[in-house]
Parts: structure tokens; sequence; C-alpha cells
């Protein structure tokens, strides 16, 4: 693995768009070097469920046309990193606050997933735009 694999993407805020997140992970996944399945599962459920919840409450809050978010992955030999940035308006949630939803809900689970999958996950609003930082650290 080269010190930093960094792979990135910018898409339209759409339920295609999550699609072309898992493909960016497949290919990325090639160039990171070893990672424990359990790591590359936990670290792949965080983002796609980040993504989706970028993709719905940009829907559900805005409409999606003229919306988009990026996507940086980095990998090195510590960690593996994903920063979203989305240009919805601002997230207001205390991430310390998030629990996992009841088993009869249908909804509400992302966060919480997200949280006990990486080893953290931050939000601010900078610049006119969310930005959401995952990591995990290798094993």
């Amino acid at each position: 693995m080269a010190e930093v694999v960094h792979r990135s993407l910018v898409a339209d805020v759409s339920l295609q768009s999550v699609e072309a997140v898992h493909d960016l992970l497949a290919s990325w996944w090639e160039e990171a070097g070893d990672v424990e399945p359990r790591t590359r599962f936990a670290f792949e459920i965080a983002v796609v469920e980040i993504a989706g919840n970028i993709v719905e409450h940009s829907v559900a809050a805005h409409g999606a046309e003229g919306r988009h978010f990026t996507l940086d992955l980095r990998a090195t030999p510590e960690a593996l990193t994903a920063t979203f940035e989305d240009d919805a308006q601002p997230a207001e949630l205390d991430l310390s606050a998030v629990t996992m939803a009841d088993a009869d809900s249908e909804d509400g689970r992302g966060l919480a997933l997200a949280l006990a999958s990486v080893d953290s996950v931050e939000h601010r609003y900078e610049n006119g735009r969310n930005v959401w930082t995952l990591e995990c650290r290798r094993d």
C-alpha cells in the first residue's frame, strides 16, 4: 500500500449516488492494502449510512435538485477516513444524543449504526456546508 491511498467522488444527491459510493469503496479497497474484514465491514457500513442520510434528509427538506455532495476516502497505515461535504441546510443534531431506533421503527438507525461501527464520527457546519468525518483505526 502507498503511504496514503486517496479516492474521491462528487455526486448529485440521488439514490443513484449511494450506488456510486458503493462503487468508489469497491475500487478503493483494491488499493487500501490489507484491512481486517471486520474493520472493512464496519467502515463500509458507516460510510454508506452517512451517504444514505445525506440523500434522504436533503430530499426530504429541500428536494434534491441542484444539491451535491463530495466524498473523500483516505487510507493510511494507521486509519481509514471518510469525509463527506454536502450543500444542504445545516444538520441540527447532537451526535452524543443519538440512539438506536426501536425494533418496530422503519427508520432512525443510520446515525446510530455509523456511530457504533467506527471509532469516531464528527459533524460540523462550515462555509455553508455540512462536513462529516468518519474514522476507523486499522487493527
